[in-house]
């Protein structure tokens, strides 16, 4: 990029939203941002925001933007720390995402790690897509299934999420419990919408039932623990979940094939900032309590 400080301006509208915002968090006038971002759209030929009466919002391209500017601060204050000695200080934005069904066990040690560390504003990011590391999305992933293998970024295994069938007492109050598969036809199941779902405990579940039997589907696992909550069939969910959750009958323990092993994923530019490594070292430690 030719013009580093149109690229930072630009950053800042995104972040706060308003010309009047980036001009006094950049310390400048605010023709100058104008003429910022002006310059840089004209550049680049696409338009990074879309202006309205009270501000600007950035446009999918400048999101693009704003995630790669996003790194490269978060990188640039890293090297700065340290070039000043301050490279121990754990501080700044840490952002974590995971599948929303860890939240129950991962939320607790964020909030903790965060106590330790007054000046971390953390993020905590569920979405369905996979987040892309490289351009800053996040710092730290945990992902579930194969180990990932996108390049430049840096996967250490972590733990394996043991899966077990679960029903709630509202079901087994209406329908009883199975005794073994052989029971499963006189049953209902919460399933996967979509048929194809790689997840091994669901791959195993097309092979246990006919697809009558799945009279609930949905698109999460968040989804699917509601359900199972609410008696709407028997469903799998993870130990380490559902010992939190009262009211919830394991119907079957947890079997190897189940099994879903977790992954940390880091992008190499930022696996040995410290405040990366921190927070790693820190969850690792707290992982060893989790009864999965």
């Amino acid at each position: 990029m030719e013009n580093w400080d149109e690229v930072r301006t630009a950053f800042q509208v995104a972040r706060m939203g308003t010309v009047s915002g980036a001009a006094e968090v950049l310390g400048v006038h605010h023709a100058t941002v104008i003429r910022h971002i002006d310059a840089l759209e004209g550049r680049i030929g696409v338009k990074l925001f879309q202006r309205h009466a009270r501000g600007y919002t950035a446009t999918e391209a400048g999101n693009d933007l704003l995630r790669v500017a996003q790194a490269t601060e978060d990188q640039f204050n890293q090297l700065v720390a340290r070039l000043k000695g301050q490279g121990d200080e754990v501080a700044g934005e840490l952002v974590v995402t995971s599948l929303s069904s860890m939240a129950p066990v991962l939320v607790p040690v964020m909030v903790d790690f965060q106590r330790m560390h007054p000046g971390l504003n953390v993020r905590y990011l569920t979405s369905g897509r996979l987040l892309r590391l490289e351009y800053g999305e996040a710092h730290v992933a945990i992902r579930a299934g194969r180990s990932p293998d996108q390049p430049d970024n840096v996967v250490q295994p972590f733990v394996s999420q043991n899966i077990a069938l679960y029903a709630s007492e509202s079901y087994r109050d209406t329908y009883g419990l199975p005794q073994g598969e052989a029971d499963f036809p006189q049953h209902w199941f919460v399933g996967p919408e979509d048929p194809d779902s790689r997840a091994p405990f669901y791959r195993w579940l097309r092979d246990a039932v006919t697809p009558d039997r799945i009279s609930f589907r949905v698109t999460s696992e968040h989804s699917a623990r509601e359900a199972v909550m609410a008696g709407a069939g028997i469903g799998f969910i993870g130990q380490s979940e559902a010992k939190r959750i009262p009211g919830l009958i394991e119907v079957m323990p947890p079997r190897e094939e189940w099994t879903a092993p977790l992954w940390l994923v880091t992008h190499v530019d930022l696996h040995r900032t410290n405040k990366v490594q921190a927070f790693l070292t820190f969850l690792k430690q707290r992982a060893q309590e989790w009864v999965c």
